[in-house]
């Protein structure tokens, strides 16, 4: 009996520590950085976030056969943003998350530097297509400029078409991208829009309220699955920003209240 008391003792004991253990992380951890592990969870294990992908640029590559059947007075281009819509960040999400970190541009770098990240599915196989079919693909990113070497080695990693320092165009003095867009359109007809992003297809969205986002969204309906194609990212973005009405200067205690009282509950 005695022994048996002793053992109880010590299994009450480790499941109080294990619970102290829980609760102290789920106080120390913030949503705004946890939540990102979640998200790349899903991002990693899900076969739903491959079908979304899938989907996406399967219905990229019907739009695209749509044109091409249309009489164009300009060479053809698609545009295309790259992180979380052609390439996969989720373990630089990962990484910063299992420190107890957010994003910062250091550590953001420190990741493009490797050149490693992976591809979304169905990204290689469109826009490899696209180029058979003498489309030219435009890469506007809002990565820095001093990450132009490790990105087209990553895209070069990969074969992705026209990853070349022509048809790669990096963030310069704004991270709005419609002056980018712009150039293109001067000497192409762009007939697809690819992004994770709304700021990836009209300024309608750049650094826009919740209320504009979604309104713009309701008054451009019709373009998305049409001209417009959208990946997944449930990790970061404008929406997150408009969240926090673009102040990342906020701490994880700042974001994380912002976050819990904009939530629907019951």
């Amino acid at each position: 009996m005695k022994k048996i008391s002793i053992f109880i003792f010590i299994v009450l004991a480790a499941c109080s520590t294990s619970q102290k253990n829980i609760q102290t992380n789920t106080l120390t951890k913030p949503i705004s950085v946890d939540g990102k592990m979640f998200a790349a969870v899903f991002q990693q294990r899900a076969a739903e976030y491959k079908a979304l992908c899938f989907q996406a640029y399967n219905i990229a590559t019907l739009r695209l056969n749509e044109a091409l059947q249309q009489t164009h007075t300009k060479p053809l281009a698609v545009v295309t943003d790259i992180d979380e819509t052609m390439l996969d960040n989720s373990p630089y999400a990962v990484h910063q998350s299992l420190q107890n970190k957010d994003y910062d541009l250091a550590s953001w770098m420190e990741w493009t530097a490797k050149s490693s990240a992976d591809t979304l599915a169905g990204a290689k196989t469109f826009f490899s297509y696209a180029s058979t079919k003498n489309v030219e693909v435009f890469y506007i990113t809002n990565r820095e400029e001093k990450e132009r070497a490790a990105t087209l080695k990553n895209l070069q990693l990969f074969g992705f078409p026209f990853a070349d320092e022509a048809h790669l165009i990096t963030k310069q003095t704004t991270s709005s991208k419609e002056t980018r867009r712009q150039t293109v359109s001067a000497t192409h007809e762009i007939v697809l829009l690819l992004g994770d992003n709304l700021s990836d297809f009209s300024n309608l969205f750049d650094k826009k309220t919740e209320a504009e986002r979604l309104q713009n969204v309701q008054n451009n309906s019709s373009l998305f699955g049409k001209k417009f194609i959208v990946l997944p990212n449930p990790s970061y973005g404008d929406w997150e920003g408009a969240l926090y009405q673009y102040n990342y200067n906020l701490t994880s205690a700042q974001k994380d209240s912002v976050i819990k009282t904009s939530l629907k509950t019951y």
